[in-house]
């Protein structure tokens, strides 16, 4: 239960990249739709990751106004033509970008989870920065599909199955990475504490 309360807290803040992918946008005035919904969604569902100063929240805020000022004000059709291969990449260089500048969208969230004192421990930030790399190559293979879809011609159900097989390996590894980690945790503070108890013990 508390791998999928983690896992529900942490896939919020993708809520509006699947809205993205569902809804429908075969014309340009439901593609114009879907952008006002999902600039919504990052509203709602980000407001308190905004505050916080989150990466991806604002990323993803900021991706959707330029779509908005692009698409639905200015009606650039080559933006329109080629959005997904532009969503996927701005996802993948959210991603690629905050652990550039050392700051992991991963961590971010892990440290939510965790007192301030924790917040640099060196397990969290290694573990932070390794989910954020597997999420940035899951989304960079997710842009190139995205890419090649265009150049070919597949079908966009194929483009849009392997972008959300990419988002659920990438939340899988995430809900793995941590129960692992969590289990070394445990184990290792039951051996810290087991000769202590044995002395106790003793001295009884």
């Amino acid at each position: 239960m508390r791998d999928l309360k983690e896992l529900l807290f942490f896939m919020l803040s993708f809520i509006p990249w699947l809205l993205f992918m569902v809804l429908p946008a075969d014309s340009l005035g439901e593609l114009k739709f879907s952008i006002a919904v999902c600039f919504a969604a990052s509203l709602a569902f980000g407001f308190g990751d905004l505050k916080k100063g989150m990466i991806l929240a604002w990323g993803t805020l900021l991706f959707f106004i330029a779509c908005i000022v692009l698409v639905n004000v200015l009606n650039i059709v080559w933006v329109a033509e080629n959005m997904a291969a532009l969503a996927n990449g701005v996802f993948a260089a959210i991603v690629w970008i905050s652990i550039l500048i050392g700051c992991p969208f991963a961590l971010q969230y892990a440290r939510q989870e965790v007192p301030r004192e924790r917040w640099n421990d060196p397990h969290l930030v290694s573990g932070g920065l390794f989910i954020s790399l597997f999420w940035g190559v899951m989304m960079t293979i997710s842009a190139l599909i995205a890419v090649v879809e265009k150049m070919v011609g597949t079908s966009s159900t194929f483009n849009f199955s392997l972008s959300l097989l990419m988002i659920g390996i990438g939340a899988g590894y995430t809900t793995l990475f941590k129960r692992k980690k969590r289990i070394e945790r445990e184990q290792l503070a039951a051996a810290d504490l087991a000769p202590a108890a044995l002395a106790d013990q003793r001295e009884a």
